[in-house]
């Protein structure tokens, strides 16, 4: 089944919002079967709305739409698609005792502007959306499907995934895609590619590789079709088992979509907890791990000592060591993972000291110089990297960097 999506909203064209609905879409319709054909983002304009369709509905079987539904007179996706579909708008009275629910339960009044979203083009299926106040659109025309939805994120994934996917399902031919995702770590594109290439000239003409490279790691997806999922599988795992044998010392990990997922369950798995200091890094480890559910399982906290006297006063770093070496240098850094991790008594710990830029570097130390500290109670790893002078991806590869290193000494610790 062949998927186009439209995402309409002209604060996505002016980069005001991260159409983050698209990737979102995009990963949950691979993984159900269904073959994505195109992405288009679009203003909220009734030209571009009908041009949109039209070519999408010469492309794909279903189209699915995002974003214009809301009660203002700016949003005429559902004006748009009833003029298309030859149709007089009619009021639903279920999407009318929906939006009333919503309101009476927030406590205010239901204006007739409100209303009016629960008008809708005669011709359609209308699905209830439980979670916001514009209802979902169903239509059919010449054995195509068209769907439209709120472009809120948290009401179009409530849609998709309880409503919108099983319908496609059902719909769906037969036709199965799945994906394997490999990380690695501390290999070039160019370099792995020349490793595998014997590999990968001999798979099967249904299974497809694509390199994903991202700021101090690379994901290489492998996606195989067919009808028979269980086949996929096997094959699917038949063929990453020969990868370990090719290039196993650079995976860190699977199926997941960073390094520090990789962490956070390597830590879960072996019941062990982990903090941080961060200096050039202003936080981000602690971000990112805190950004997942069930941190609190393993992760303590993490102390941001940008200045020397914190780094004294909040992590038992010795002042004769910054005057010496500097708060950018492997004995600060040393000091650092290893301070914080007796003041929070974790098993493992983490640390970062460097110049992000775009100032700040000297000719011993340029910008982009940092250190990075992994410790257990047994081990302390340091490791000097040099990046750009690019402030954002500075911090980025040292993230990705202290997570590779973690990993690896938690492994290294406590097993796989």
């Amino acid at each position: 089944m062949r998927v186009n999506i439209i995402n309409i909203g002209d604060e996505l064209l002016i980069g005001q919002v991260t159409n983050t609905n698209a990737s979102w879409m995009a990963q949950q319709l691979t993984a159900n079967g269904c073959m994505v054909t195109d992405i288009v983002c679009i203003a909220d304009r009734r030209e571009a709305i009908e041009k949109a369709l039209v070519h999408s509905l010469q492309q794909a079987d279903v189209v699915l739409i995002t974003g214009g539904l809301g009660p203002t007179k700016d949003d005429i996706t559902k004006k748009t698609l009833c003029d298309y579909f030859h149709s007089t708008l009619v009021e639903d009275e279920a999407s009318l005792r929906n939006i009333e629910r919503i309101f009476a339960g927030r406590g205010y009044p239901m204006t007739e502007t409100n209303r009016m979203q629960a008008l809708v083009p005669a011709c359609c299926k209308v699905i209830v959306n439980t979670v916001g106040t514009a209802p979902c659109m169903w239509f059919e025309t010449d054995g195509k499907t068209v769907v439209s939805m709120p472009g809120v994120p948290s009401e179009m994934k409530h849609l998709m995934s309880g409503e919108i996917l099983p319908r496609l399902q059902k719909m769906n031919d037969g036709l199965c895609i799945l994906q394997k995702n490999l990380i690695f770590q501390g290999i070039g594109e160019s370099f792995l590619s020349d490793r595998i290439e014997s590999w990968e000239t001999a798979l099967p003409s249904h299974i497809g590789v694509a390199y994903l490279p991202q700021h101090g790691m690379l994901r290489l997806r492998l996606t195989a079709t067919g009808t028979d999922r269980a086949a996929l599988q096997r094959q699917l795992e038949e063929e990453s088992r020969k990868l370990y044998g090719l290039s196993g010392e650079y995976i860190l990990g699977e199926d997941r979509e960073s390094l520090q997922e990789i962490a956070a369950e390597a830590l879960r798995r072996h019941g062990r907890t982990l903090s941080s200091a961060e200096s050039c890094t202003g936080g981000a480890i602690a971000s990112r791990l805190t950004a997942m559910p069930g941190a609190s399982q393993y992760f303590k906290g993490g102390v941001v000592a940008y200045s020397n006297e914190l780094k004294r006063q909040l992590l038992n770093v010795k002042a004769e060591t910054l005057e010496k070496h500097g708060a950018v240098s492997e004995e600060t850094v040393r000091e650092m993972v290893e301070g914080v991790r007796n003041v929070c008594r974790t098993d493992f710990a983490v640390a970062t000291t460097g110049i992000a830029g775009p100032d700040g570097g000297t000719p011993d130390k340029p910008v982009g110089t940092v250190w990075i500290g992994v410790a257990s109670e047994k081990r302390t790893v340091t490791k000097l990297l040099h990046f750009s002078d690019q402030r954002a991806q500075v911090i980025e590869r040292t993230c990705n960097q202290v997570f590779s290193e973690l990993i690896k000494l938690i492994r290294e610790s406590c097993g796989k």
